[in-house]
């Protein structure tokens, strides 16, 4: 990932409309991130472009990730 591409991911982390999604999104950008395949990083990209509300919801559990690829990143976030 290019540093541009980066750069307005974590804006999007950032930019949220819940503080919670907003520490917890830009906490593991910052520290994790980089550790992630290339498919893992895409997916975040996508994860990352959800609505805040159901995003959050995927976060404290209260709703299950569709999308096979954002199972193992939600679990990584639920913890992080």
């Amino acid at each position: 990932m290019e540093r541009k591409d980066y750069e307005r991911l974590r804006w999007r982390c950032i930019r949220r409309a819940l503080l919670e999604l907003d520490i917890t999104l830009t906490r593991f950008l910052d520290t994790q991130f980089e550790s992630l395949s290339e498919e893992q990083k895409q997916a975040f990209v996508e994860l990352a472009d959800l609505e805040d509300y159901d995003l959050w919801d995927l976060m404290t559990g209260k709703a299950e990730a569709n999308d096979p690829r954002f199972v193992p990143l939600v679990a990584m976030l639920r913890k992080s």
